[in-house]
C-alpha cells in the first residue's frame, strides 16, 4: 500500500489521543484537517494571507522600498507575511515601481549556503513551474513585468515585479508564497484599504505615512489583525500576537498565547461547615 503524507498527516492529527492540534500551512489543508479532528480535539490554524501594504502620498520612499524589498523577497518571498501586495497612491505609483525595480534587479540569487545570496531557490521544483504558470497568465492579462517574470532555473525563480496584475488573477488573490511583489495604483488611501479587504485571507497588513491621522485610520479599517506602519508586513518578534481571520486563520498565536490555548483551567469548589 502506497501511503503519501497527506494520508500520514490525518492519521496523525484525527488519533483522539490528541488534545491540541497547530497547523502552518495552506488553508486549503489546514481547513480540511481541522474537519476530522476528533471530538474535543482543540486547535490553532495559521494560514497565511496576501499581506497588502498600502503606500499613502506622503509616504518617505527612500525609507520604504528598501523595506519593501526585504519584506517581499526576502526567503525567495516564502514567509506567510511576505509583502505581496503594494496599494500605492496613483501619484506616486510609477516611483515605487521604479525603485522596487532597481533594488530587486541588485539582489544576489543563488545557491543558500553562499554568503552573498540574498534570493535563494523555492522549497520544491513544482513551486517554480506554479509561480512561472501565475506570473505568465497575469503578464498575458495585461500586468507589467518591468523586471524578473522568468525562472532562472529549475529551483530559482527571478525576483519579480508586477504592476497592475488583473484583479481575479491568482498573483492578485492568492499567497504567491514566492519571490513576487504586485503594484497597484488607487487614486486615495479608503480606496487602497477597501482593496485590501477584499481578499479573502486577511492577516498582517501595513501602511507607509509621515502623518498620524493617516496611519490610525488606516490602521483602523484596515482589516487585519496587526497593522505595521512604517515597516514592512513580515516584522514579526515572539511576544507578537499572531493571527489570521477569514480563511487566513483560527485562534492567535504567539508564545503567551500559545501557552494559555494549550492549557485547560480547572476549578475546585470545597464545601465546608468551617468556610
Amino acid at each position: 500500500m502506497v501511503v503519501n503524507d497527506l494520508d500520514v498527516a490525518t492519521e496523525l492529527v484525527t488519533d483522539e489521543r490528541v488534545s491540541f492540534f497547530s497547523f502552518i500551512g495552506s488553508a486549503g489543508v489546514g481547513w480540511m484537517l481541522r474537519s476530522k479532528l476528533a471530538p474535543g480535539t482543540r486547535c490553532a490554524l495559521e494560514q497565511g494571507g496576501a499581506a497588502p501594504v498600502v503606500v499613502a502620498a506622503d509616504a518617505d520612499l527612500d525609507d520604504a522600498l528598501p523595506m519593501l524589498t526585504k519584506g517581499g523577497l526576502c526567503h525567495a518571498g516564502q514567509v506567510c507575511v511576505s509583502v505581496q501586495s503594494v496599494l500605492a497612491n496613483r501619484s506616486e505609483v510609477r516611483q515605487v515601481v521604479d525603485g522596487l525595480v532597481a533594488l530587486t534587479e541588485q539582489l544576489c540569487v543563488g545557491d543558500p549556503a553562499a554568503a552573498d545570496t540574498e534570493v535563494a531557490p523555492l522549497i520544491r521544483r513544482r513551486e517554480v513551474d506554479r509561480v512561472e504558470r501565475w506570473v505568465q497568465a497575469a503578464v498575458e492579462g495585461g500586468a507589467e513585468s518591468p523586471c524578473g517574470g522568468r525562472r532562472l532555473s529549475d529551483s530559482c525563480y527571478a525576483p519579480t515585479i508586477l504592476l497592475e496584475p488583473p484583479a481575479a488573477s491568482d498573483v492578485s488573490t492568492k499567497e504567491i508564497v514566492g519571490p513576487v511583489i504586485c503594484v497597484y495604483a488607487c487614486d486615495e488611501l479608503d480606496e487602497a484599504v477597501e482593496r485590501a479587504n477584499s481578499l479573502r485571507t486577511a492577516f498582517q497588513a501595513a501602511v507607509f505615512t509621515r502623518d498620524l491621522d493617516t496611519a490610525l485610520h488606516a490602521s483602523a479599517h484596515l482589516d487585519a489583525p496587526a497593522v505595521m506602519v512604517n515597516d514592512h508586513t513580515a516584522f514579526r518578534i515572539d511576544c507578537m500576537p499572531f493571527a489570521g481571520l477569514r480563511e487566513s486563520g483560527l485562534g492567535v498565536g504567539g508564545a503567551p498565547q500559545t501557552f494559555r490555548d494549550m492549557q485547560s483551567e480547572k476549578l475546585t469548589v470545597m464545601r465546608s461547615a468551617s468556610l
